[in-house]
């Protein structure tokens, strides 16, 4: 079948509406008509770069035996929300009507991080880079002539999505689609952040640097967590207003400036939990965002680099015997098909925002606006509404 979608060509280029060929699924997959697709920054860093290895880190993932992905043309979009149209053989967990969200790690169940309760760590991660599908090692996303990278074996930005079965998660019809496309990475990634990877506990102090479509759900996170003070930080001042309303008890515009607010608020602890959750992470945050972390704390970093900057720079003997943790996050550490519908329960009953994050609607032929105000920072959240009409 055709379908409209967001495809990148190369690095430093715009996206293109493309008209591209989708296969119908086969044995454990499924058809997806999307509704809403999210607007993230991992979508960006390939247009940028900062996501693609350069001749000799690819020379060095060769090394180590596995394939250098072949990153162009590129199907868009990790996170969303749609309704099943089909599925292919053995698909079990899904029909056709059924709402699902999307989960941009797909999970297999069956590999030792499954089965240990990590399923962000699934082995069947390691193939999301593929223009291959995970089911099979066949390909079922086409422009023209030529096989499509789709986005963590997903590809939100189009009008229809063809991925296995273990990448969608079904959600209650009666919830509102848009809030089941947040909870598919940003929500997830950022509460997860502030609480779990943070190991949040009540009374404790966190500061969450970078207060966009992550950082204000770690804030949401670290509060839920029972986290005592939240100080978020980040230099656009609409997000600074925002962030109280999302369960921050202070706000900054600079991470240098937190220092001596935290340090006069934790009598000269420091914070118990830093999360770095900035759109694009230069390396001269880490040793502030350790700096800010108390003895014995967790410094969590949500957010990438550029990958050319394989260098981060540290105070080691301040990480040593102060104890600190600097710690990476993948998903903020949460399953999916357990965080999900939880999220979406504390939705239901008030407890978390979502319908706030969205700051605004965009056409798929609108997704090069959408990713200008991402690098503005002007939105919380935007997302692709494939309901709207020109």
């Amino acid at each position: 079948m055709k379908s409209q979608a967001a495809v990148l060509h190369g690095v430093g280029q715009d996206w293109q509406i493309e008209t591209i060929e989708l296969d119908p699924p086969r044995a454990g997959e499924v058809l997806v008509k999307m509704s809403v697709a999210g607007i993230c920054h991992s979508d960006d860093h390939f247009a940028t770069g900062d996501s693609v290895p350069d001749d000799n880190l690819s020379a060095l993932i060769e090394a180590s035996g596995m394939p250098r992905p072949e990153w162009f043309p590129l199907l868009g979009g990790h996170e969303g929300a749609g309704v099943v149209e089909e599925v292919g053989a053995g698909v079990t967990s899904l029909k056709p009507g059924d709402h699902v969200a999307v989960s941009f790690i797909p999970s297999c169940g069956d590999c030792r991080f499954c089965a240990t309760g990590t399923s962000y760590l699934c082995d069947v991660g390691a193939q999301v880079f593929s223009k291959n599908m995970i089911t099979d090692g066949t390909s079922r996303r086409h422009l023209g002539d030529q096989d499509l990278m789709a986005l963590m074996q997903v590809g939100t930005f189009s009008e229809y999505v063809v991925a296995s079965e273990r990448s969608f998660i079904k959600v209650h019809d009666w919830l509102p689609l848009d809030a089941a496309s947040l909870v598919s990475c940003g929500v997830t990634t950022g509460f997860g952040s502030g609480s779990v990877c943070a190991g949040t506990k009540p009374g404790d102090t966190v500061v969450v640097i970078g207060a966009g479509g992550v950082g204000m759900n770690a804030v949401q996170g670290a509060r839920a967590a029972g986290a005592k003070h939240v100080i978020a930080i980040d230099p656009v001042d609409f997000k600074r207003e925002a962030a109280p309303s999302f369960g921050a008890t202070h706000v900054l515009s600079d991470a240098a400036e937190a220092l001596a607010l935290v340090k006069e608020l934790t009598w000269g602890v420091m914070a118990d939990a830093v999360v770095l959750t900035v759109g694009v992470l230069s390396t001269d945050l880490i040793p502030l965002g350790l700096m800010l972390t108390r003895k014995g704390g967790t410094c969590v970093v949500t957010a990438m680099t550029p990958l050319a900057q394989m260098s981060v720079p540290l105070i080691l003997s301040d990480l040593v015997n102060s104890c600190k943790t600097l710690k990476g996050s993948l998903y903020g550490e949460m399953n999916a098909r357990a965080s999900m519908p939880m999220l979406l329960s504390m939705y239901e009953s008030g407890a978390l925002k979502l319908d706030e994050l969205i700051t605004r609607r965009y056409r798929l032929d609108e997704i090069n606006t959408a990713i200008k105000h991402l690098r503005e920072g002007s939105n919380i959240r935007g997302v692709i509404d494939f309901g709207l009409e020109a």
